[in-house]
């Protein structure tokens, strides 16, 4: 069973920042502003050999008016039910308050362990103002200043003591695959992790740009065992006004850095975007896999022709890198998103492919053999040999007698080549031409 923390509480008292202290980490935007985070966030921890995930959540708030709130109740409910020992956050500086009440009500019904931290208590003369909060009846009150770090050490000793053992699924995670969510605001992903998940993992409105932080879940069924991460949707840098959202965009970008295959989402109503290509691009220049999948399927009025139509129509507009896998789904209906997820792990496994330097030499010098460089001002370029480099993607070093003559239409042609006898759909391939 997994160590889990959850950091609840009303909103604006400094849950993003506990978390990003206890993850050391800033994956959790934090701004002096109630509602900035909405979904539940996940980061790892470590303390006194115990490893632990902390879950950050939105403020638990009870107006009924914001189409958001209501969501965020949904998702600290989720956490609690989840978590293994739960951090009550409040603030010293405005004692307890209506929301604090609600919040302490539904913690004493989840009869989990429970910890209260004062935050804000940034100086001695607000030390013992926390008193007041052991009226709640949920256990011991902990002085903190999530800002500098006062009285972190405390509360992370009193919570590994509600551990059985380490939590070694956390080092089992970092070796599984990562495999993100990517596109426009709008497009599904949000609704794509919770048809996947078969639960509202993740918020999901009609209001573009709902997802704020990026937010990992790990996928295990059907065969499966990865880690899933939904991120913000990634506007053109002229539209985003609001800081919180261009943060927002940042973590999105790193995420796609820092996965090995995107799924990128198109609105099939609404066609390639020039702002979709930015993000493909973005995904072909980090040499990371991707499927493309057009999503809202069932909104396209369609015959027999439409989709082969649709996806000659879709490659042209991603070449020259067309050689990617297109599925056409929906997330309403879960139409082909297990198909989705197979060719996801399919990409991985072309990502991760090694050939060993003599089968390469063996297939590929057969095509040079067959099909030459062209002659450039009366010189012949002999290939001579061909070898995989080291690299986390596929990449090749080409060995000749003059690689500066090499056209870029024979680059091209072996490119093809190369992906036709060894499987690379939907993975970025580097050729190098070096001199032998």
């Amino acid at each position: 069973m997994s160590n889990i923390v959850a950091i609840v509480g009303r909103p604006n008292v400094g849950k993003s920042t506990l978390f990003n202290r206890l993850t050391e980490s800033r994956d959790a935007i934090v701004k002096e502003v109630s509602g900035v985070t909405r979904d539940r966030i996940y980061g790892k921890s470590e303390w006194n050999g115990y490893q632990f995930s902390v879950i950050d959540t939105g403020g638990y708030a009870t107006v009924k008016e914001d189409i958001f709130e209501g969501e965020i109740r949904k998702q600290v409910e989720l956490a609690i039910q989840e978590a293994t020992v739960i951090i009550f956050m409040v603030d010293v500086m405005t004692g307890i308050v209506e929301m604090d009440e609600t919040v302490a009500q539904l913690l004493r019904k989840s009869k989990k362990p429970c910890m209260i931290a004062a935050n804000k208590v940034d100086n001695t003369e607000r030390v013992g103002l926390s008193s007041e909060f052991y009226s709640f009846g949920l256990g011991e009150v902990f002085d903190l200043s999530a800002t500098n770090g006062g009285g972190t050490g405390e509360i992370l000793d009193k919570l590994v003591t509600y551990f059985n053992k380490e939590d070694d699924s956390i080092r089992e995670e970092d070796s599984l695959p990562r495999i993100a969510i990517v596109g426009r605001p709008n497009v599904g992903k949000s609704s794509m992790i919770n048809a996947f998940t078969g639960q509202e993992r993740n918020i999901v409105t009609d209001i573009s740009g709902t997802t704020r932080d990026s937010i990992h879940t790990r996928y295990k069924a059907f065969g499966f065992d990865f880690l899933l991460i939904d991120t913000a949707g990634i506007r053109k840098k002229a539209k985003v006004t609001e800081d919180i959202e261009y943060y927002s965009v940042l973590r999105s970008v790193r995420t796609i850095e820092n996965s090995d295959v995107c799924l990128f989402m198109m609105d099939a109503s609404e066609g390639l975007q020039k702002q979709d290509l930015s993000i493909f691009y973005m995904i072909e220049k980090n040499s990371k896999g991707v499927v493309v999948l057009v999503n809202k399927w069932d909104l396209v009025e369609k015959d027999h022709n439409t989709m082969l139509e649709y996806e000659a129509n879709l490659r042209e507009q991603l070449a020259p890198f067309n050689d990617v896998p297109i599925i056409f789904t929906s997330t309403l209906t879960k139409q082909r998103i297990h198909k989705a997820l197979e060719t996801a792990m399919r990409v991985n496994e072309n990502r991760t492919r090694k050939i060993a330097t003599h089968e390469l030499n063996e297939v590929m010098l057969e095509v040079v053999a067959q099909t030459p460089p062209p002659a450039v001002k009366g010189k012949y370029i002999k290939i001579k040999f061909i070898q995989m480099l080291p690299t986390h993607a596929p990449a090749f070093a080409v060995f000749c007698n003059l690689p500066q003559y090499v056209p870029d239409s024979y680059k091209r042609f072996f490119e093809n080549r190369l992906r036709e006898k060894f499987d690379f759909e939907g993975v970025p391939v580097k050729i190098f031409f070096r001199k032998k």
